[in-house]
């Protein structure tokens, strides 16, 4: 038997969760107990050529922005459809697929190479409070993506009321220009 509201109680519960860890001390234990990865992220193969060949470094980071843009690009596409703004003339439901599939792809390429960035000045971003709040924003951002959007729009999303369409797609749009917002903080910040 189902639970009703399942997904809305499974994230209240999470939401309430985190609040907690992160009002408790045990957060500053956790964060405290990072330092030995970052410091070893610095002496892996990718941290010794993020740091030693600025070159590489400069072009791993050009394609993180570059699959950055394509991903915030899935994602506008994806909500202009929704909110009814674009590709009117393009059937939801496939305008929602291959965002999505761009998406998917988009993200792998962006942690990849922000696996590969962070591993060159990951002692010098373990400091700054904005990396964790990129972290928590990309976060929230892939769960709510996969564990939200995704499940509400699998089956056809036209049946959906446009109220729900639309608070899921500016959900979406603000989950994202936080993460890409946060991303380019990190830039200022060091």
């Amino acid at each position: 038997m189902a639970i009703p509201f399942g997904r809305t109680l499974a994230c209240a519960l999470l939401l309430a969760v985190g609040l907690g860890f992160a009002l408790s001390n045990a957060r500053v234990e956790a964060w405290q107990a990072l330092l030995p990865l970052f410091e070893w992220m610095e002496t892996t193969l990718f941290g010794v050529i993020g740091k030693t060949w600025g070159g590489v470094f400069a072009v791993v980071q050009a394609g993180h922005l570059l699959s950055m843009a394509m991903l915030g690009g899935a994602v506008l596409a994806a909500d202009g459809r929704l909110l009814g703004v674009l590709f009117r003339d393009q059937p939801l439901a496939a305008v929602q697929a291959q965002a999505h599939r761009v998406f998917v792809w988009s993200l792998v390429v962006v942690v990849f190479t922000g696996v590969f960035m962070a591993c060159g000045v990951a002692i010098k971003i373990y400091y700054l409070p904005v990396f964790w709040y990129k972290m928590l924003a990309l976060l929230v951002g892939v769960l709510f993506a996969f564990l939200v959007r995704r499940p509400l729009l699998a089956d056809d999303p036209e049946t959906l009321s446009p109220l729900v369409r639309r608070v899921v797609a500016v959900a979406s749009i603000m989950v994202w220009f936080t993460v890409a917002a946060t991303g380019r903080w990190i830039g200022f910040s060091g």
